[in-house]
Parts: structure tokens; C-alpha cells; sequence
């Protein structure tokens, strides 16, 4: 079992990274909320992961923080979540945010959140109101300067084709978010958050 990775970034996208550790690459598949935590390429980094075993893979899945991975093993022991339907969940809301939405049975806020159905919300407050405990969570925005906003977009619109998304769809999302929120100082990680709402709908 990979509990964690300590190592050097050599590739990072909204949803993976690519960690060198003692020249052995391993590809990290991340939420967005990992992604802004971390460095600038060649700069060290620390990721704690999860490893998901099927029959025709193996996929790694790292997390900043502990709240973080606890909260993505939780989710994908409900049925109807694997893995990457649990990144998506995490990289359209905060830890602290969703655990509060199901303590508190909320539904409809929980059928607000990308991948999330009525039926899996009602699953995830019975089974997991009791079990989630508490944990802490600390969130942080890079805020992007206008002058690159043609790249972040381009990001985004990768994100989103990375978690399963066709790219009309994508792209629609994206036009909609940046509507929504303008495009002056794009911060990725909200744009990709917006893009995935309204790639629900």
C-alpha cells in the first residue's frame, strides 16, 4: 500500500500530477483542491494517497491533507461513488462544507454538487452522518492574473475532460462560469468549481 509520496513535482494539472521520487514518475490523479496547494514545478512536494486497485489497474489519488483523503475514502464506500466520481464531488466543494451538508442532511445542497443524484445524497447522509467525524480543512485560492486567462481556461476545460466530461459539454460549462463570474483575476480552482455546477444542469 503507497500511504504517501515525497518527492519532486515535475507535472501538475488541475486533476494530476507528476511526482519524481528517487527518479521513479508516478502520475497522481488529484482534486482541485490539492492543486492549489501546490508548488512550482521542480519544487518539492508531499502528497498523502490512496491506492485503487481494480483487476485492470492500478491508480494512485493524492490529497493534501488528511481531512481530504479520509473524506474521499468515505465517499467511495458508498455504493454508486468509485474513485473518480469521489474526486469530482471533492473538487466541486470543501471538505469542511460537504461534511457540514451531511451532518445536517441537507439535501438539496447535496444534490447541488457535481455527481451527486438525490437517491446518492439520501445515501450519503445515512450512511455516512455518523461516521464522518471531525475533521479540519483549510482552503486556499491562487488568484491568476488576467494575462493568462486563455491558459486557465485551458485548464479548466482539461479538468473537466479529465473527470469524464465530452467537450461540448465542457465547453459550454466554462462560457457559462466565466458569464458568471467575469474573467478578470480567473483563481482556476473557482472557475473549475463553477464549470462543474453548471455541467450538471
Amino acid at each position: 500500500m503507497i500511504a504517501s509520496l515525497s518527492g519532486i513535482l515535475k507535472g501538475k494539472s488541475p486533476t494530476e500530477v507528476l511526482v519524481d521520487v528517487g527518479g521513479v514518475g508516478y502520475a497522481v490523479s488529484i482534486p482541485i483542491s490539492t492543486y492549489s496547494t501546490l508548488g512550482d514545478l521542480n519544487s518539492p512536494v508531499h502528497l498523502l494517497t490512496h491506492l485503487h486497485v481494480r483487476e485492470d489497474a492500478m491508480q494512485l489519488y493524492g490529497f493534501a491533507t488528511e481531512a481530504e483523503r479520509r473524506l474521499f475514502r468515505l465517499l467511495i464506500s458508498i455504493t454508486g461513488i468509485g474513485p473518480k466520481i469521489a474526486q469530482g464531488i471533492l473538487s466541486g466543494i470543501s471538505v469542511s462544507d460537504l461534511r457540514q451538508h451531511i451532518i445536517g442532511g441537507n439535501i438539496a445542497a447535496l444534490t447541488s454538487i457535481p455527481g451527486i443524484g438525490k437517491k446518492t445524497a439520501e445515501r450519503l447522509v445515512v450512511e455516512l452522518r455518523d461516521r464522518i467525524g471531525k475533521t479540519d480543512s483549510t482552503s486556499g485560492s491562487t488568484v491568476i492574473p488576467g494575462d493568462k486567462n486563455a491558459e486557465i481556461r485551458n485548464e479548466a476545460l482539461l479538468a473537466l475532460l479529465s473527470l469524464g466530461y465530452n467537450r461540448a459539454a465542457a465547453e459550454k460549462a466554462i462560457r457559462l462560469a466565466l458569464n458568471d463570474g467575469g474573467e478578470s483575476d480567473l483563481e482556476i480552482e473557482n472557475l473549475i468549481k463553477k464549470a462543474l455546477k453548471y455541467s450538471k444542469t
